[in-house]
This record gives structure tokens, C-alpha cells and sequence, in this order.
């Protein structure tokens, strides 16, 4: 897998230092509070856990999955719900955690169904955000890092399911996704 990595962005000390950052960060506005930590699958799993080890609160967790990629490297446009969360929103106080935010559909789509589903506040949380890629406005609470607008993978970053387990952020080389699309 390494040899289809192109470059580095963000290697595994630096990920921990922005976890520990952003769960010191959220601990500290959520205070007197029991937020619910919902991870955006796939992808999410290695952050929100190393995040969530970072935040000295009372929290729930759960999950939703939603799709918009379909196994390529640009979105499609359409966001579809794969998988609910189990959890009632009404009246809860929401961090959505995702491993990237590029488009912001994705993001806006849970907004508002979680917003519609009675939260009483939802903010995001975020590794990597590519403001470049942005579409649609929205408004990131905890940002990891800013990349610029290439193709990356690692830690939780995929191209059609591979490359989640790197400990590390990359560019991926173009040509092994070029040549397979």
C-alpha cells in the first residue's frame, strides 16, 4: 500500500497531537454537559476513537452511514442513508465526527435530519477539511487540518474500501486511481 502513496500530509504523531487537541478542545465547551458522539461510517472510526479517548465527559456514542462516492473519487451529488443511528436526537446535544469534509452535502444532509429530528445543538468535528472541494456552506466547529484539494487516503481515508488502515494521511498516487475508473 505504502508504494501507492505519493506523499505524506499528516503522519501519525501529528494525528494524535490533533486528536488530543480537538478532545481537549470539545471537553472543555461540553462541560455540565452529555453530548452524543455519532462517528460518520466508514470512515470515521479511527478518529472519533482516538478523539473521544481525548474528551473527559459523560457521552454516548452511535453511528449513521451515509453514502454520496459510490466507490469513486468525486461525489456524486446524491447523499443516501445506509445505515440510521439507533439513538434519539430529540432534546440531545450532537458532535458529528467525520474523517473529511470536502463537498459539505454529506455534513448538511445529517444537519438537517438530525435537525429535524428535534437536536438541541449539533457541531461537527472533522480530521481533514478541503475547503477548496466546498460546495455547499457549513460551518465546521473542530477542524484537524486544512489539505488542499487532492485525492488522500489513510486513517479512515479510502478509495473503494482500501487504504483505511494506514497509520498516516497520503496523496494517492493518480495513476492507480485513473487507471481503474
Amino acid at each position: 500500500m505504502n508504494n501507492d502513496i505519493l506523499k505524506t500530509v499528516c503522519d501519525q504523531k501529528h494525528i494524535q497531537q490533533v486528536c488530543k487537541r480537538l478532545g481537549e478542545e470539545i471537553t472543555k465547551d461540553y462541560q455540565g454537559k452529555e453530548p452524543l458522539v455519532v462517528g460518520v461510517l466508514n470512515g470515521a472510526i479511527f478518529f472519533m476513537t482516538d478523539v473521544v479517548r481525548y474528551m473527559d465527559l459523560y457521552l454516548s456514542i452511535d453511528f449513521i452511514d451515509v453514502s454520496s462516492y459510490n466507490g469513486g473519487t468525486q461525489s456524486s451529488g446524491t447523499v443516501k442513508l445506509i445505515k440510521d443511528l439507533d439513538s434519539d436526537v430529540k432534546g440531545r446535544d450532537v458532535i458529528i465526527v467525520e474523517d473529511i469534509i470536502e463537498t459539505g452535502r454529506t455534513l448538511n444532509y445529517i444537519k438537517d435530519l438530525l435537525n429535524d429530528r428535534g437536536a438541541n445543538s449539533i457541531k461537527m468535528c472533522t480530521l481533514v477539511d478541503k475547503p477548496e472541494a466546498r460546495i455547499e456552506p457549513l460551518p465546521v466547529d473542530y477542524v484537524g487540518i486544512d489539505v488542499p484539494n487532492e485525492f488522500l487516503v489513510g486513517y479512515g481515508l479510502d478509495y473503494q474500501g482500501k487504504y483505511r488502515n494506514l497509520p498516516y494521511i497520503g496523496v494517492l498516487k493518480p495513476e492507480v486511481y485513473q487507471t481503474k475508473n
